[in-house]
């Protein structure tokens, strides 16, 4: 029977799930099709935060945000919460990271416990658990944690500051302008495509397969693409200018006196300002098409040495994005807010067990969460899945099994304290949390201090009318907030002790010599 020894994580920043072929997308994207086609393409797969730092931790935690309390990107890990890597460390096993991570150290955390930051067990710890070949998050000039900068130069790309120079610039009638600048990514990026980050990186990550040999390994894949700077290289940059880049979804109370006030105050962010205008979505999207077909194309390259190396028939894929991106839709630009353009991502989950082989090519409709993928990684390796996690294990969904009480709602939240909303809204830093309750026909979200936005998904799957307002559904609102409420107090703090020990400790206290209350 084949069985997992290897797990291959591959994750895109800011990937819309409607921009892959495989969920009826308008981007061709063949080689992510055919990774479909070998597993299970989840369509209700939501992350539990839409902002890079708190979904992404909760990937690597199996853990909610409010449980791991990283709940913005410049927030911490706190070095003391358990991570996917510490637990297969436990193991005896360990788990690379090439790409993008998103990790902010603990480094005040490390200096408190004595922590030798520089000691291999302390570079482990402040990296959330990854053994780091090359980490490169992309949103600035790569540092010393990366050889980018190095190859670029050694490339012929001369340059103190190779990826401001080159990675996000073009050339436009012989001056060199920036990406940073969205009027000119119909341009190409001065790298040529093989040297471009999303090809830089899998050439790390197939190295580093190909070093493993036949050693059972782990790898988080993460590229940085299609997230901003919307820089592509040539061909791509134009693979899609003029073509069909769809509809461009509006709600009639966006922007009006009727929009719920979180939403209003985040069009004073200067990529909403932007994106409002219907031009420069219509600009800026080829640009982010061309970004998710070049992925595409290097997920093949991927798949491909896998398939020659016979590594396909013991590895576990998983392909998914830590969230969405709004493009002009509602007049948004970016994340973080809970439609689903941000929080419902692609999830395809490649199991090569002959248990799964029922399951290959299909769709699964289940709410599944960020959350789950740490128990699934642990499960299909055939270790104990922590009781601290708060998702489960896919592997029933995955492998035709029963699957008794599956989740009937998905969680996602948002901390905006450190945004410019806050301010627009007179908020405090404390005062600034949003959670999103999804049931099958409604999408409840709790505004600290507002009032919440409802929408009825089964007669409006768009989302484009807020019903939080509406007398007449005070009813289900008070329903889906005590069903939010049981869903947070559910949530696992305790960390320090499983659960397991809990239960084999339960009304021992007498065999431990402490006889309380005896008359």
């Amino acid at each position: 029977m084949r069985s997992v020894r290897n797990v291959l994580f591959v994750m895109c920043d800011q990937l819309r799930r409607d921009h892959l072929s495989c969920y009826g997308g308008r981007v061709p994207t063949p080689n992510i099709d055919a990774l479909a086609a070998r597993g299970v393409r989840f369509d209700h797969a939501y992350v539990q935060s839409g902002v890079c730092g708190p979904s992404r931790m909760s990937f690597y935690t199996g853990r909610y945000a409010s449980s791991h309390g990283a709940t913005w990107n410049r927030v911490p890990l706190s070095i003391a919460q358990p991570t996917l890597g510490a637990c297969l460390a436990a193991a005896g096993r360990g788990i690379a990271l090439a790409g993008k991570s998103h990790v902010t150290p603990d480094a005040a955390g490390a200096e408190r416990l004595g922590i030798d930051a520089a000691s291999a067990a302390g570079r482990r710890l402040l990296a959330g658990g990854f053994d780091q070949i090359d980490r490169y998050d992309g949103h600035t000039p790569p540092g010393p944690e990366s050889g980018y900068a190095d190859y670029l130069r050694a490339r012929g790309y001369a340059s103190a500051d190779p990826w401001t120079d080159y990675v996000i610039a073009a050339e436009d009638d012989g001056r060199v302008v920036s990406g940073w600048q969205m009027r000119n990514v119909h341009l190409p990026s001065r790298v040529a495509a093989a040297h471009s980050e999303t090809a830089y990186m899998t050439d790390v990550a197939l190295d580093w397969i190909a070093r493993q040999g036949d050693a059972p390994w782990a790898l988080h894949l993460s590229y940085v693409k299609p997230h901003w700077p919307y820089m592509a290289p040539a061909p791509y940059h134009a693979m899609f200018r003029g073509a069909d880049t769809g509809p461009i979804v509006r709600g009639g109370q966006d922007g009006t006196v009727d929009e719920h006030p979180v939403v209003r105050a985040y069009r004073s962010h200067d990529e909403c300002r932007s994106f409002g205008r219907e031009e420069v979505a219509r600009h800026v999207r080829p640009a982010y098409m061309g970004l998710v077909a070049e992925v595409d194309a290097h997920v093949g390259r991927v798949a491909a040495a896998l398939r020659e190396s016979g590594r396909l028939a013991d590895t576990l894929v998983v392909l998914t994005s830590d969230h969405g991106e709004f493009l002009g839709d509602r007049g948004l630009g970016e994340k973080e807010l809970f439609y689903d353009e941000v929080v419902r991502v692609p999830l395809i989950v490649v199991d090569p067990d002959a248990r799964a082989d029922s399951t290959r090519g299909t769709s699964d409709d289940r709410f599944v969460e960020a959350v789950d993928l740490v128990p699934t990684f642990l499960d299909a390796l055939g270790m104990a899945v922590p009781t601290h996690c708060d998702g489960r294990s896919l592997l029933p969904l995955l492998r035709g099994g029963p699957a008794p009480g599956w989740r009937e709602e998905v969680v996602s939240e948002l901390d905006y304290s450190y945004r410019r909303a806050r301010l627009a809204l007179g908020r405090g830093p404390g005062e600034c949390r949003g959670l999103m309750l999804r049931t099958a026909q409604w999408k409840y979200v709790h505004w600290q201090g507002l009032r919440p936005q409802l929408f009825d998904l089964a007669r409006d799957p768009l989302e484009l009318a807020d019903l939080g307002a509406d007398p007449r559904l005070s009813a289900v609102r008070a329903e889906l907030s005590e069903r939010l409420l049981a869903r947070l107090a559910a949530f696992e703090h305790r960390i320090t002790v499983d659960a397991r020990e809990i239960e084999a400790h339960t009304d021992t206290h007498r065999a431990r010599g402490i006889h309380i209350g005896i008359y």
